[in-house]
């Protein structure tokens, strides 16, 4: 579904805004990355968002999407495409080809607030009093309906089930009154709670939010005179630019073809960065507020050795966020590493599957056992969670059938006990078998021949001295 617009907005679902608000109670999941690019010497943007999103899209894999401008042409003319389906299947050459312009941003998208279909996939193109923006958006607010109600009440009419929408609906409020877009993200920005990163795009700007407390990352990059923003640093690496720093919690960023200029007038002391991110999310070859990834799995694998040994012939990980934690674990407790499982590359991420059933399904198509690995040997097997036990039961069980005498499993984070809000695909307690179960009943209801979970208290070996949001650990939210 494409469109080139001097704003004009998407059709409205079919949704009244009791059912609306029904979605947005009811569909709080994640994961989602963003990108962006100004060409200020006409360079075409779109490839190079297609190739960030492709970096991008272990983040989201229900829709993809991008929009683009062309700064030297009629101001205002932005053209989009965006539907259901990972990156490489909504964006074919015919469709590249038709995005021209230097200015251009993307989003790849599971769903965070509303429901998982092609109207709610972003960006989201707006057109209002004084021009037009695109916008996409990571993240969970946790005022979204208040937000949307008070919107609704003076006037706006809302296309999606989204809270990207009530941020871009509050940006063109704003912004009647605002001399400059930037004025208008502040103060928009200024009534928003929850976690958010940002990148929008103005007919002259390229601009990147993130939320005060730095729960959603974002990082800027430089290629030339190009600049970029970007979820993950290795969406970067994909385009061949230069990583220059994280945008910092609570600063926009403005990107124009004369300057960048930054404004901090939302940051704050506190900050609360998202453990889930080095844990599970983000790529191992992402460096995410100066913590690479890679190496946090490394020590978190380190610290659950130490504190969790097992009794076993060698360790092994569940491709790919335990495979580092287990190389960490055979490190310190000098146990040999070796993989058990082969990964189907062409399945996606079964953590963040939209149903039940679907992660199910997928963890047999996904991996596949290396019997003569496993054969005879007692294994400790790495994971980097455990959420509602379905996918681990499926493993152990594999694993068994295989040939494996024993499966001895630590999980390299603590107990998932308590939803997230800002957001992970984790709704309520009930689909969160820690805050049920004890560890010995999970351990028997998994099959595994003993559990061990990394202690909270380790998890600052993984980052350092980084202020984390350990909420769905600790129950301590930050907003």
């Amino acid at each position: 579904m494409s469109r080139q617009t001097s704003g004009e907005t998407e059709g409205a679902p079919g949704l009244d805004t009791g059912a609306k608000r029904v979605a947005l109670v009811r569909s709080i999941k994640e994961e989602c990355g963003v990108f962006g690019i100004f060409n200020p010497d006409k360079g075409a943007a779109a490839p190079d968002v297609y190739y960030g999103l492709c970096a991008l899209q272990h983040r989201g894999q229900e829709a993809a999407g991008m929009a683009v401008c062309d700064t030297f042409g009629p101001k205002g003319n932005i053209t989009w495409h965006k539907d259901m389906g990972l990156v490489n299947e909504v964006f074919r050459p015919e469709t590249l080809n038709a995005l021209t312009g230097n200015l251009g941003i993307g989003h790849v998208r599971y769903s965070t607030t509303g429901s998982s279909t092609a109207e709610n996939a972003q960006p989201l193109v707006l057109k209002y009093l004084k021009g037009t923006l695109a916008l996409a958006h990571n993240g969970n607010l946790t005022n979204a309906l208040q937000l949307r109600q008070e919107l609704e009440e003076n006037g706006t009419i809302f296309h999606t089930t989204t809270d990207s929408e009530v941020i871009a609906c509050l940006i063109a409020k704003e912004r009647t009154r605002a001399a400059r877009v930037e004025d208008a993200i502040l103060h928009a920005a200024q009534k928003l709670k929850g976690g958010y990163a940002l990148v929008i795009m103005s007919p002259r700007k390229l601009i990147g939010v993130r939320d005060p407390l730095g729960l959603k990352p974002l990082c800027l990059g430089k290629r030339g005179d190009s600049y970029l923003f970007a979820s993950e640093s290795c969406a970067l690496d994909a385009v061949g630019a230069e990583f220059v720093r994280d945008v910092m919690p609570g600063e926009i960023l403005t990107v124009t073809k004369d300057k960048v200029q930054s404004d901090c007038r939302l940051a704050q002391e506190a900050h609360a960065h998202c453990i889930f991110e080095y844990i599970y999310f983000a790529r191992l070859d992402s460096t995410l507020d100066s913590v690479n990834v890679y190496d946090a799995r490394i020590r978190a694998g380190r610290a659950l050795a130490l504190s969790q040994p097992a009794d076993a012939d060698l360790v092994t990980g569940v491709p790919d966020s335990g495979l580092a934690a287990a190389m960490g674990f055979s490190q310190a407790s000098g146990l040999p590493f070796a993989l058990a499982f082969h990964k189907n590359s062409y399945v996606g991420r079964t953590f963040i599957k939209p149903t039940q059933k679907e992660r199910e399904s997928a963890v047999h198509l996904k991996l596949n056992v290396l019997s003569s690995v496993v054969k005879g040997k007692r294994l400790v097997l790495i994971d980097d969670s455990i959420v509602r036990g379905t996918t681990m039961a499926s493993l152990i069980s594999m694993l068994k059938q295989a040939g494996a005498k024993e499966v001895h499993v630590r999980i390299s984070s603590p107990p998932f006990l308590y939803p997230c809000y800002y957001g992970t695909d984790v709704p309520s307690n009930d689909q969160l078998i820690a805050s049920t179960h004890t560890a010995d009943e999970i351990c028997a209801r998994i099959g595994a021949d003993s559990l061990g979970y990394m202690k909270i208290e380790d998890l600052s070996q993984m980052t350092g001295d980084l202020p984390l949001c350990k909420a769905c650990f600790d129950n301590r939210y930050p907003v």
